[in-house]
């Protein structure tokens, strides 16, 4: 059976890791979207404009988890892979760092950069509050007016929450079920006529 919770963070956090004269701030971001990710970063270069880096990794999504990495110019390998090796050490999603480097004047090394990126993704991941989630799926349904109660019943029945509603002539709801109550959604409806039912996103 399927997991139907998921880890992730409720809220930015931050820390901060020196090494050898330089300095390592991190930042945890919840994350829904990749489109997100690039707003984030810009915004952090203009907070730091004396960084000489800004590294990051980010992981969204249950099953089929999309993530990437970047190392900014750091050595291939040493910035964006530790960090998201992180976030995987912490199984959790929906989640982006970024780690802001200062140089200190003193070389690293691979190896020493490798761990720097590491102890810093560890440090904001033990700062951050990590909370469980029910995995949801996301559904539009388009019914009839004479039909309200018995589509809202079977939405509330399973547990689910409407997310986006619209009632005229042609109604229409979006609504976020809870993964494990798929089934007996999907099945609730089967009888139903009138009804247009289609999954929309994750």
């Amino acid at each position: 059976m399927q997991n139907c919770n998921f880890k992730t963070i409720n809220s930015v956090s931050e820390s901060v890791y020196k090494e050898k004269g330089s300095k390592f701030i991190a930042y945890a971001y919840p994350l829904l979207s990749e489109d997100a990710v690039k707003g984030y970063v810009e915004n952090l270069r203009k907070q730091h404009h004396g960084a000489r880096h800004f590294c990051w990794a980010y992981k969204i999504g249950h099953t089929n988890s999309v993530f990437r990495v970047n190392d900014d110019g750091e050595p291939s390998n040493t910035a964006g892979k530790p960090i998201l090796g992180q976030i995987d050490a912490f199984s959790i999603t929906n989640i982006l760092i970024v780690v802001v480097r200062y140089f200190g004047g003193t070389l690293l090394g691979v190896g020493g950069l490798i761990q720097a990126y590491k102890e810093s993704a560890k440090l904001v991941l033990q700062e951050a509050t990590i909370i469980e989630k029910t995995i949801e799926v996301f559904y539009k349904i388009l019914f009839t007016y004479e039909i309200q109660n018995i589509v809202l019943s079977i939405v509330k029945q399973c547990k689910g929450n409407v997310v986006n509603q619209s009632f005229e002539l042609q109604c229409e709801i979006e609504c976020a079920i809870p993964v494990a109550y798929e089934d007996l959604f999907l099945k609730l409806f089967t009888n139903q006529n009138n009804i247009n039912i289609s999954r929309i996103h994750e």
